[in-house]
């Protein structure tokens, strides 16, 4: 009899005495060697989406598999009993140039994949950051990676890839801290005292969801910036993370220097790169923290598009538009939704590159500037 049909065995006997409940999270016993195949893998308490994640693991780490039921596998991290979804595993050690990390160790990239990651961790939202409370989905992590070059530059740029949480669509979140309505239009409208708390995003016109450029454009970003020598926190690294637009600016706040959210208009026209600015509306910039902020958010989008240009990157209008955007209105250090292009633009990675060349540019710009000011 193979490993399921006892455990369905086992299931069937555990429901005729009453304890079904119980005998569905024993999973068959397993004994072999298995590899990571994703990017980066969540391990987490329980067998579920739903469960908490406590790490996690880069391509090729090794693991011990104790247990699994097809959908998910139990596996050791640091002597801790954990579970990932079984569809990232393979049997198969990685190729040359994908070395297989110690077994069950969380760690970074491998030095084929970043050869300037010293160390990276997990960075989950916690109670007392400020507007924490605000949050509404928030069991998700975002990653840290801390550059292991000799010129590091000691900054930290925050990269969230916009939209990509499974769920954010049907929850709602508070515009602004203090309960006050938006003043602009917008994927919500202008009046409103609650908006989505992570939108699903537009669809380009070739049929990709603009989540998946998202993440692509940031991972190309996050290799780019590291090799610049900054810091890098990543807010989403696979195709969903449970961390709405409250908890993302928040955990940014809190864990890097600058925050850059990544986004594509929903026009058609390739209209080109611009930044969502902070709208001209003497209440909503007496609000705090915007108060406190607001000329550094302009500030940072100025640069951004600046690069953005000097790299060859097509640029909309002035470049700026004004909106009001829950980003915006919790953000404690300099925040941009930066809008890369539309539906119609082109998301080759010949584009991202090219896009990342420019960002890198504003983002060197705009701490020059800061730095000359002090």
């Amino acid at each position: 009899m193979n490993q399921w049909n006892k455990y369905l065995k086992r299931v069937s006997q555990a429901a005729a005495g009453g304890a079904l409940a119980l005998a569905v999270t024993v999973f068959p016993a397993y004994a072999d060697t298995v590899y990571v195949k994703a990017d980066t893998l969540n391990y987490r308490s329980g067998p579920s989406l739903e469960s908490s994640v406590l790490g996690t693991l880069r391509l090729g780490t090794k693991v011990e598999r104790t247990e699994s039921n097809g959908e998910w596998s139990c596996v050791e991290v640091d002597g801790r009993k954990c579970y990932v979804a079984s569809q990232y595993l393979s049997s198969q050690a990685p190729s040359v140039g994908q070395k297989a990390a110690d077994s069950g160790k969380a760690v970074s990239q491998t030095p084929e994949e970043s050869p300037y990651v010293d160390k990276s961790w997990n960075v989950a939202l916690k109670s007392e950051y400020a507007y924490s409370s605000f949050s509404k989905i928030n069991s998700g992590s975002a990653i840290y990676y801390q550059n292991g070059k000799e010129n590091r530059k000691g900054k930290t740029v925050c990269v969230n890839a916009g939209h990509g949480t499974k769920g954010g669509g049907s929850v709602k979140t508070q515009c602004h801290p203090d309960g006050s309505a938006k003043v602009t239009g917008g994927t919500t409208n202008a009046g409103a005292v609650t908006a989505v708390a992570v939108s699903s995003g537009m669809t380009f016109s070739d049929g990709t969801a603009e989540s998946a450029v998202t993440l692509q454009m940031a991972k190309i970003l996050k290799n780019k910036l590291l090799e610049e020598g900054y810091d890098v926190l990543m807010i989403r690294e696979e195709s969903d993370v449970q961390l709405d637009n409250v908890a993302r600016t928040v955990i940014a706040n809190n864990n890097a220097d600058i925050h850059l959210a990544l986004h594509w208009d929903s026009t058609e026209k390739d209209k080109g790169c611009f930044f969502m600015s902070v709208p001209s509306n003497k209440t909503y910039r007496a609000m705090e923290p915007v108060a406190s902020h607001w000329q550094s958010h302009n500030a940072l989008g100025s640069s951004l598009i600046e690069g953005l240009k000097a790299a060859g990157n097509k640029i909309f209008s002035s470049g700026a538009m004004e909106m009001d955007l829950t980003q915006t209105s919790y953000s404690t250090i300099p925040s941009v939704d930066i809008e890369l292009g539309d539906k119609a633009s082109s998301h080759t990675d010949a584009t991202l590159e090219k896009l990342a060349e420019g960002l890198v540019a504003g983002v060197n710009q705009y701490f020059d500037s800061v730095a000359g000011e002090n």
